[in-house]
């Protein structure tokens, strides 16, 4: 079995929480890396593209009436995840500083980490 057949596979049978989780991970690490550099470059404005993009996603599904979280987590959701938008902005302008994104997105792996 080729590697891509088994990330392929895994991706089809992993858990949900451990997918949000491990995509959560990939981006705060490129926040990290993006805030070690302390450059705002291509790179930079990407990783925060990314995150927002996530959370994008977060907000779309937690607006979705099939979700199945309970309405007062996903309304925390979707306003945690405007903030993420408004903010991220702020940041790639340099008015902001990166730290609380990636705090953000810690908290929320906490929450996601597997048991």
């Amino acid at each position: 079995m080729s590697l891509n057949a088994y990330q392929q596979a895994l991706k089809t049978t992993e858990d949900p929480r451990n997918t949000e989780y491990r995509l959560f991970a990939e981006i705060t690490r490129e926040l990290m890396s993006a805030k070690e550099r302390g450059v705002r470059d291509a790179q930079f404005i990407e990783a925060i593209d990314r995150n927002r993009q996530l959370w994008i996603m977060l907000a779309t599904d937690c607006a979705d009436d099939s979700n199945q979280l309970p309405k007062q987590t996903r309304a925390a959701i979707v306003s945690l995840s405007i903030f993420v938008h408004k903010y991220s902005a702020k940041v790639s302008r340099g008015a902001e500083d990166i730290t609380d994104l990636i705090d953000i997105n810690r908290t929320i792996m906490k929450g996601l980490q597997p048991k």
